[in-house]
């Protein structure tokens, strides 16, 4: 994918709980740059979590097209990636990072792999249980095979990305194309949008880590994602379901925004991609930058969280979301983490602060809920889930302390008090443990 620049998007700041003036035009139409043409059982039992033998000179992940190389995605401190593949959560660097830190048995590196294969869904004797439509909200709803299912592809998939194990590769390429073989409709209530976007993002991103794997059906997978996910977060931030535009929570948009954007980049379109930079910068939703972090609290170099008056549940499920936003984002070439005087550092330190049984600094928020913007209003910073876990943390704390050298000392006491990050279920069964993909400690200490 090309290299997309942020200066030629334009920024403004919206006022927040303004009445909706119309969604986005859909963005993209079909044609894409690749045209590539079980029964159920439990999860298997843990297995030993021992350090693989890792050759740090051998290539951890084949690169056939000789692209996106260690060589070639020059990022750090000088600016955001080249957009090669791969190049949504993770780049080639930092597989070749991974893999000789692991090889060493560096920590943390080695408690973050022991947290991966010490998780049952990544072991490459899972099962996955593929069906054609998939429900959330409502009656019949049986989307957890889904959210487990991509969770079991993405860690064997990174297994393989940092030891060259192949079962675990080829676990990671079976779960993928059951699933693009049989899904054919997401549906249910208005959790619909959430399947749509939790469930886009995270297939993307686990399709992206087999993506030139012989035996990857990645034309059928991009097809998938175009016309099954796609078209319901394109809707989304369209119409936000006939609501008054500020009646979802930021992480309604956030999910959405993404999917749009893991599409975009998996598929290689641009217009996706675009789009959903556009909607972090401009969007009339919740889930943009200045409505997702609405106040700041500049005196402490603090920023509220939209939905910290909600729950601290959800607070921290669209921080982790807008954490997944800006690393793709930047992997693409775009610093959505500096926006606006690095906006987002002050949300997460804000976030870590509240849920460490610190104080914190509350401006009363006021939006508009249901079809008719009816008016609601917070007045205090909620209590509800405080000090839950999330595995949310270490990407924004190495980007903002690794990457720029910037002090995040929240976040850090975030980090030491929680220890190794895992992933999808080390946090409890329910779709909350799942929505993000965790395993940060492994995957972005630098």
């Amino acid at each position: 994918m090309s290299k997309h620049r942020a200066n030629n998007i334009k920024r403004r700041h919206i006022i927040v709980g303004a009445a909706a003036t119309g969604g986005l035009a859909a963005a993209g139409a079909a044609g894409y740059w690749l045209t590539r043409d079980n029964e159920p059982s439990t999860p298997p039992t843990a297995e030993d979590a021992a350090t693989p033998s890792v050759d740090p000179s051998a290539s951890a992940s084949p690169d056939p097209d000789g692209e996106g190389g260690a060589a070639e995605n020059t990022r750090g401190e000088a600016g955001p990636g080249n957009g090669g593949h791969p190049g949504l959560l993770h780049t080639q660097e930092d597989f070749d990072r991974m893999a000789e830190k692991v090889a060493a048995g560096e920590s943390p590196w080695i408690e973050g792999w022991n947290r991966l294969t010490g998780n049952g869904r990544s072991h490459a004797d899972w099962w996955a249980r593929p069906t054609a439509v998939v429900i959330r909200g409502g009656d019949g709803q049986n989307y957890p095979v889904l959210y487990k299912d991509l969770h079991a592809a993405y860690q064997n998939a990174l297994r393989w990305r940092i030891s060259g194990d192949e079962a675990h590769r080829d676990k990671a390429v079976e779960i993928l194309n059951a699933w693009s073989a049989t899904l054919t409709e997401i549906n249910g209530n208005a959790d619909r949008f959430l399947a749509a976007g939790i469930y886009g993002y995270q297939a993307a991103n686990a399709a992206e880590l087999v993506r030139d794997v012989d035996g990857f059906e990645a034309g059928r997978f991009q097809d998938m994602l175009a016309n099954v996910f796609y078209p319901l977060n394109d809707q989304f931030l369209n119409g936000h379901n006939d609501a008054c535009i500020t009646n979802y929570w930021s992480n309604w948009d956030l999910c959405t925004v993404a999917s749009v954007m893991a599409i975009g980049v998996f598929n290689e379109d641009q217009g996706l991609f675009d789009r959903a930079v556009d909607y972090m910068y401009n969007g009339e939703g919740n889930g943009s930058l200045d409505h997702a972090i609405p106040f700041v609290h500049e005196d402490e170099g603090l920023a509220q969280q939209q939905e910290s008056g909600r729950d601290q549940g959800h607070t921290l499920m669209a921080t982790g979301l807008l954490a997944t936003i800006c690393e793709m984002a930047w992997n693409q070439g775009v610093d959505l983490y500096g926006y606006d005087d690095s906006r987002f550092a002050k949300c997460a330190e804000y976030v870590a602060r509240f849920n460490l049984g610190r104080d914190v600094p509350f401006t009363a928020y006021a939006w508009g809920s249901g079809q008719g913007c009816k008016p609601e209003q917070q007045t205090v910073i909620s209590e509800a889930a405080r000090g839950q876990v999330r595995p949310v943390w270490e990407s924004i704390y190495h980007h903002y302390a690794g990457r720029q050298g910037r002090s995040m000392p929240n976040v850090a006491d975030m980090i030491a008090q929680n220890g190794a990050e895992g992933g999808g279920g080390d946090y409890g069964d329910d779709s909350g443990g799942y929505d993000t993909l965790g395993f940060g400690t492994l995957t972005f200490a630098r």
